[in-house]
Protein backbone atom coordinates (compact mmCIF):
# COMPACT_ATOMS: atom_id res chain seq x y z
CA UNK A 1 0.00 0.00 0.00
CA UNK A 2 1.25 3.47 -0.73
CA UNK A 3 2.45 5.63 1.67
CA UNK A 4 0.35 8.65 2.52
CA UNK A 5 0.91 12.21 3.70
CA UNK A 6 -0.87 11.37 6.92
CA UNK A 7 1.19 8.46 7.39
CA UNK A 8 3.98 10.65 7.87
CA UNK A 9 2.56 12.68 9.41
CA UNK A 10 1.30 10.05 12.31
CA UNK A 11 5.23 8.31 12.62
CA UNK A 12 6.36 11.93 13.11
CA UNK A 13 3.90 13.48 15.68
CA UNK A 14 2.94 16.66 13.36
CA UNK A 15 -0.01 17.65 10.99
CA UNK A 16 -0.69 17.25 7.94
CA UNK A 17 -0.25 20.96 7.44
CA UNK A 18 3.05 20.85 8.73
CA UNK A 19 4.25 17.75 6.49
CA UNK A 20 3.44 19.71 3.23
CA UNK A 21 5.04 23.19 4.49
CA UNK A 22 8.17 21.00 5.68
CA UNK A 23 8.02 19.23 1.79
CA UNK A 24 7.39 22.50 0.48
CA UNK A 25 9.80 24.43 1.84
CA UNK A 26 6.82 26.74 2.92
CA UNK A 27 7.15 29.29 6.02
CA UNK A 28 8.86 29.22 9.01
CA UNK A 29 9.98 25.42 10.78
CA UNK A 30 12.29 24.46 13.27
CA UNK A 31 15.06 22.40 12.40
CA UNK A 32 13.78 19.80 14.85
CA UNK A 33 10.43 19.73 12.91
CA UNK A 34 12.24 19.10 9.75
CA UNK A 35 14.12 16.56 10.76
CA UNK A 36 11.62 14.70 12.29
CA UNK A 37 9.48 14.94 9.01
CA UNK A 38 12.56 13.55 7.12
CA UNK A 39 13.23 10.82 9.26
CA UNK A 40 9.38 9.68 9.00
CA UNK A 41 9.81 10.37 5.33
CA UNK A 42 12.99 8.28 5.31
CA UNK A 43 11.76 5.65 7.47
CA UNK A 44 8.39 4.83 5.56
CA UNK A 45 10.22 5.37 1.78
CA UNK A 46 7.99 7.94 1.20
CA UNK A 47 8.05 10.15 -1.90
CA UNK A 48 6.89 13.62 -2.50
CA UNK A 49 3.91 13.96 -5.34
CA UNK A 50 6.11 15.82 -7.76
CA UNK A 51 2.52 16.35 -9.58
CA UNK A 52 0.90 18.04 -6.84
CA UNK A 53 3.41 20.17 -6.41
CA UNK A 54 3.63 21.67 -9.52
CA UNK A 55 -0.01 22.66 -9.67
CA UNK A 56 0.96 24.75 -6.37
CA UNK A 57 3.22 26.52 -8.60
CA UNK A 58 6.50 24.88 -8.06
CA UNK A 59 9.00 23.64 -10.48
CA UNK A 60 8.99 19.84 -11.58
CA UNK A 61 12.43 19.91 -11.91
CA UNK A 62 12.07 17.59 -14.92
CA UNK A 63 13.82 17.95 -18.03
CA UNK A 64 12.97 16.31 -21.15
CA UNK A 65 16.03 14.96 -23.33
CA UNK A 66 15.18 13.78 -26.69
CA UNK A 67 17.71 12.38 -29.11
CA UNK A 68 17.66 9.90 -32.15
CA UNK A 69 19.42 7.09 -31.00
CA UNK A 70 20.95 6.88 -27.32
CA UNK A 71 23.14 3.87 -28.03
CA UNK A 72 25.04 6.21 -30.86
CA UNK A 73 28.28 6.65 -28.81
CA UNK A 74 28.13 10.31 -29.66
CA UNK A 75 24.34 10.94 -27.91
CA UNK A 76 25.09 8.49 -25.48
CA UNK A 77 28.18 10.26 -23.98
CA UNK A 78 26.20 13.76 -24.20
CA UNK A 79 23.50 12.40 -22.25
CA UNK A 80 25.55 11.08 -20.15
CA UNK A 81 26.69 14.88 -19.40
CA UNK A 82 24.09 16.46 -19.57
CA UNK A 83 22.37 14.16 -16.94
CA UNK A 84 25.26 14.93 -14.58
CA UNK A 85 24.86 18.66 -15.48
CA UNK A 86 21.42 18.88 -14.69
CA UNK A 87 21.83 16.39 -11.42
CA UNK A 88 24.44 19.01 -9.71
CA UNK A 89 21.40 21.70 -10.35
CA UNK A 90 18.44 19.69 -8.90
CA UNK A 91 16.79 18.13 -11.74
CA UNK A 92 16.64 15.04 -13.30
CA UNK A 93 15.85 13.89 -16.68
CA UNK A 94 13.27 11.74 -19.05
CA UNK A 95 15.11 10.18 -21.91
CA UNK A 96 13.38 9.93 -24.86
CA UNK A 97 14.95 8.08 -27.78
CA UNK A 98 13.07 9.27 -30.72
CA UNK A 99 14.82 6.79 -33.49
CA UNK A 100 14.05 7.96 -36.81
CA UNK A 101 10.02 7.73 -36.08
CA UNK A 102 8.07 10.96 -36.32
CA UNK A 103 5.07 9.76 -35.11
CA UNK A 104 7.63 8.10 -32.22
CA UNK A 105 8.99 11.59 -31.12
CA UNK A 106 5.68 13.28 -31.43
CA UNK A 107 4.34 10.34 -28.19
CA UNK A 108 7.19 11.36 -26.50
CA UNK A 109 6.58 14.97 -26.62
CA UNK A 110 2.97 14.42 -25.73
CA UNK A 111 4.35 12.53 -22.92
CA UNK A 112 6.83 14.94 -21.84
CA UNK A 113 4.33 17.67 -21.78
CA UNK A 114 1.93 15.56 -19.61
CA UNK A 115 4.37 14.95 -16.97
CA UNK A 116 5.01 18.91 -17.25
CA UNK A 117 9.05 18.81 -17.60
CA UNK A 118 9.95 22.32 -16.96
CA UNK A 119 12.14 22.33 -20.15
CA UNK A 120 13.46 20.18 -23.05
CA UNK A 121 16.85 19.46 -24.93
CA UNK A 122 16.34 18.11 -27.72
CA UNK A 123 18.83 16.66 -30.74
CA UNK A 124 16.00 14.47 -32.76
CA UNK A 125 15.92 14.35 -36.36
CA UNK A 126 12.46 13.58 -37.21
CA UNK A 127 10.12 16.66 -36.53
CA UNK A 128 9.88 20.21 -38.32
CA UNK A 129 10.28 23.86 -37.19
CA UNK A 130 6.43 24.26 -36.57
CA UNK A 131 5.96 21.14 -34.35
CA UNK A 132 8.43 22.28 -31.55
CA UNK A 133 7.74 25.99 -32.41
CA UNK A 134 3.65 25.60 -30.94
CA UNK A 135 5.21 23.54 -27.51
CA UNK A 136 5.45 26.69 -25.42
CA UNK A 137 8.56 25.15 -23.69
CA UNK A 138 12.07 26.33 -22.99
CA UNK A 139 13.73 24.60 -25.48
CA UNK A 140 17.46 24.05 -26.28
CA UNK A 141 18.71 22.28 -29.90
CA UNK A 142 22.05 20.20 -30.13
CA UNK A 143 23.05 20.26 -33.55
CA UNK A 144 19.73 20.84 -35.30
CA UNK A 145 17.68 24.06 -36.77
CA UNK A 146 14.41 23.62 -35.17
CA UNK A 147 13.08 27.08 -34.52
CA UNK A 148 14.52 30.68 -35.13
CA UNK A 149 13.92 31.16 -31.38
CA UNK A 150 15.34 27.91 -30.19
CA UNK A 151 18.91 28.43 -29.98
CA UNK A 152 21.84 25.87 -30.81
CA UNK A 153 24.46 24.57 -29.46
CA UNK A 154 27.29 22.38 -31.93
CA UNK A 155 30.69 22.07 -32.94
CA UNK A 156 32.18 24.18 -35.82
CA UNK A 157 31.39 20.89 -38.43
CA UNK A 158 32.87 23.18 -41.26
CA UNK A 159 36.19 23.25 -39.34
CA UNK A 160 36.38 19.67 -38.75
CA UNK A 161 35.64 18.64 -42.37
CA UNK A 162 38.82 20.73 -43.13
CA UNK A 163 41.05 19.57 -40.95
CA UNK A 164 39.76 15.93 -41.68
CA UNK A 165 40.17 16.52 -45.41
CA UNK A 166 44.24 18.75 -45.05
CA UNK A 167 44.93 15.50 -42.85
CA UNK A 168 44.26 13.12 -45.62
CA UNK A 169 45.99 15.32 -48.01
CA UNK A 170 49.02 15.65 -45.60
CA UNK A 171 49.13 11.87 -45.42
CA UNK A 172 49.54 11.90 -49.72
CA UNK A 173 45.85 10.98 -50.93
CA UNK A 174 44.98 11.92 -54.18
CA UNK A 175 41.67 10.82 -54.66
CA UNK A 176 39.53 12.12 -51.40
CA UNK A 177 36.21 10.58 -50.78
CA UNK A 178 33.43 11.77 -48.59
CA UNK A 179 31.65 9.44 -46.83
CA UNK A 180 28.09 11.21 -45.56
CA UNK A 181 24.58 12.37 -46.34
CA UNK A 182 24.04 14.46 -49.60
CA UNK A 183 20.99 15.90 -48.35
CA UNK A 184 20.58 19.22 -46.97
CA UNK A 185 18.42 20.02 -44.17
CA UNK A 186 18.80 23.07 -43.18
CA UNK A 187 21.12 22.11 -39.84
CA UNK A 188 24.41 22.50 -39.01
CA UNK A 189 26.06 19.29 -40.25
CA UNK A 190 25.60 20.95 -43.02
CA UNK A 191 28.47 22.45 -43.28
CA UNK A 192 30.60 19.21 -43.29
CA UNK A 193 29.05 18.12 -47.15
CA UNK A 194 30.25 22.36 -47.86
CA UNK A 195 33.43 22.23 -46.44
CA UNK A 196 34.73 19.14 -47.99
CA UNK A 197 33.65 20.70 -50.98
CA UNK A 198 34.89 23.72 -50.76
CA UNK A 199 37.90 22.28 -49.45
CA UNK A 200 38.77 20.01 -52.39
CA UNK A 201 37.93 22.69 -54.86
CA UNK A 202 40.33 24.96 -53.54
CA UNK A 203 43.08 22.04 -54.56
CA UNK A 204 41.68 21.96 -57.87
CA UNK A 205 40.72 18.67 -57.30
CA UNK A 206 37.17 17.53 -58.14
CA UNK A 207 34.88 16.00 -54.99
CA UNK A 208 33.54 12.50 -54.82
CA UNK A 209 30.50 12.26 -52.52
CA UNK A 210 29.53 8.98 -51.43
CA UNK A 211 25.94 9.73 -49.94
CA UNK A 212 24.81 7.45 -46.68
CA UNK A 213 22.25 8.76 -44.63
CA UNK A 214 22.38 8.89 -40.43
CA UNK A 215 18.93 6.43 -40.36
CA UNK A 216 20.68 4.26 -42.76
CA UNK A 217 21.20 0.63 -41.58
CA UNK A 218 24.62 -0.55 -40.87
CA UNK A 219 23.81 -3.74 -43.58
CA UNK A 220 22.96 -0.46 -45.99
CA UNK A 221 26.03 1.31 -45.19
CA UNK A 222 28.35 -1.63 -45.72
CA UNK A 223 26.67 -2.04 -49.26
CA UNK A 224 26.84 1.24 -50.07
CA UNK A 225 31.10 1.63 -48.53
CA UNK A 226 31.77 -2.11 -50.35
CA UNK A 227 30.70 -1.00 -53.53
CA UNK A 228 32.43 2.39 -53.37
CA UNK A 229 35.74 0.71 -52.22
CA UNK A 230 35.54 -1.78 -55.01
CA UNK A 231 34.73 0.20 -57.90
CA UNK A 232 36.41 4.31 -57.27
CA UNK A 233 38.97 3.06 -55.93
CA UNK A 234 39.65 5.75 -52.84
CA UNK A 235 42.98 6.72 -51.32
CA UNK A 236 41.25 8.22 -48.54
CA UNK A 237 37.61 8.51 -47.10
CA UNK A 238 36.90 11.26 -44.94
CA UNK A 239 33.55 10.12 -43.10
CA UNK A 240 30.76 12.43 -40.62
CA UNK A 241 31.17 10.04 -38.14
CA UNK A 242 33.22 7.21 -36.01
CA UNK A 243 30.75 4.44 -36.12
CA UNK A 244 30.98 4.69 -40.49
CA UNK A 245 34.57 4.90 -40.32
CA UNK A 246 34.89 1.94 -38.65
CA UNK A 247 32.78 0.26 -41.14
CA UNK A 248 34.79 1.42 -43.68
CA UNK A 249 37.68 0.16 -41.89
CA UNK A 250 35.70 -3.14 -41.87
CA UNK A 251 34.96 -3.45 -45.48
CA UNK A 252 38.30 -2.71 -45.94
CA UNK A 253 39.54 -5.58 -44.34
CA UNK A 254 36.95 -7.86 -46.04
CA UNK A 255 38.27 -6.74 -49.95
CA UNK A 256 42.10 -6.83 -48.43
CA UNK A 257 42.50 -3.00 -48.30
CA UNK A 258 45.55 -2.31 -46.04
CA UNK A 259 44.98 0.51 -43.81
CA UNK A 260 47.13 3.25 -44.18
CA UNK A 261 49.30 1.97 -46.80
CA UNK A 262 46.34 1.90 -49.44
CA UNK A 263 43.48 3.75 -47.97
CA UNK A 264 43.42 6.10 -45.26
CA UNK A 265 40.22 6.92 -43.27
CA UNK A 266 39.12 9.44 -41.01
CA UNK A 267 36.00 10.03 -38.84
CA UNK A 268 33.90 12.82 -36.63
CA UNK A 269 33.04 12.42 -33.38
CA UNK A 270 35.73 11.25 -31.09
CA UNK A 271 33.89 9.90 -28.11
CA UNK A 272 35.67 8.25 -25.27
CA UNK A 273 34.13 5.00 -26.33
CA UNK A 274 35.52 5.32 -29.70
CA UNK A 275 38.60 6.46 -28.64
CA UNK A 276 38.87 3.80 -26.36
CA UNK A 277 38.10 0.54 -28.18
CA UNK A 278 39.12 1.60 -31.88
CA UNK A 279 42.19 3.50 -30.79
CA UNK A 280 43.67 3.42 -34.24
CA UNK A 281 40.86 5.43 -35.90
CA UNK A 282 42.32 9.28 -36.57
CA UNK A 283 38.87 11.46 -35.96
CA UNK A 284 37.95 14.92 -35.62
CA UNK A 285 37.07 15.08 -31.56
CA UNK A 286 33.66 17.57 -30.31
CA UNK A 287 34.00 18.99 -27.40
CA UNK A 288 31.18 16.61 -25.65
CA UNK A 289 31.62 17.64 -22.06
CA UNK A 290 31.40 21.30 -22.98
CA UNK A 291 28.99 21.19 -25.39
CA UNK A 292 26.40 19.73 -22.75
CA UNK A 293 26.99 22.11 -20.06
CA UNK A 294 26.05 24.80 -22.07
CA UNK A 295 22.73 23.24 -23.12
CA UNK A 296 22.28 22.92 -19.95
CA UNK A 297 23.17 26.25 -19.30
CA UNK A 298 21.29 27.82 -21.73
CA UNK A 299 17.80 25.82 -20.89
CA UNK A 300 18.52 26.88 -17.41
CA UNK A 301 18.42 30.74 -18.15
CA UNK A 302 15.35 29.80 -20.39
CA UNK A 303 13.48 28.09 -17.57
CA UNK A 304 14.44 30.84 -14.90
CA UNK A 305 14.13 34.11 -17.66
CA UNK A 306 11.49 32.67 -19.91
CA UNK A 307 11.12 36.27 -21.64
CA UNK A 308 14.81 37.03 -21.63
CA UNK A 309 16.26 37.51 -24.81
CA UNK A 310 19.74 35.52 -25.35
CA UNK A 311 22.68 37.11 -26.42
CA UNK A 312 23.04 34.79 -29.66
CA UNK A 313 20.96 31.92 -30.97
CA UNK A 314 23.83 30.12 -32.45
CA UNK A 315 26.85 28.45 -29.82
CA UNK A 316 29.87 26.96 -32.25
CA UNK A 317 32.32 25.14 -30.43
CA UNK A 318 35.97 24.46 -32.05
CA UNK A 319 37.05 20.83 -33.10
CA UNK A 320 40.26 19.23 -32.65
CA UNK A 321 42.30 16.51 -34.68
CA UNK A 322 43.03 13.33 -33.21
CA UNK A 323 45.71 11.40 -35.27
CA UNK A 324 46.10 8.16 -35.33
CA UNK A 325 47.23 4.69 -37.13
CA UNK A 326 44.30 5.19 -40.02
CA UNK A 327 45.88 8.62 -41.84
CA UNK A 328 49.60 7.22 -40.68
Amino acid sequence: MAVKLTDVAKKAGVSVTTVSRVINNHGYLSETTKQKVFAAMKELNYQPNSLARSLQGKKMKLIGVIFPSITNPLFAELIEDIEACLFKQGYKIIICNAGKDKEKEREYIRMLLANQVDGIIAGAHNLGIQEYKQLGLPIVSFDRRLSDNIPIVSCDNYQGIQLAVHDLIQAGCKNIYFLGNKKKKGNPTDERLKAYVDTIKSLNSEPHICSVAFTDSPLLKNMTIHKMLEEDHPDGVVCTDDLTAILVMQEAKKLGIDIPNDLKVIGFDGTKEIQTYHSELSTIAQPISEMAELLVNLLLTRIDNPNKPLKQMHYTFPVKLIKNLTTA
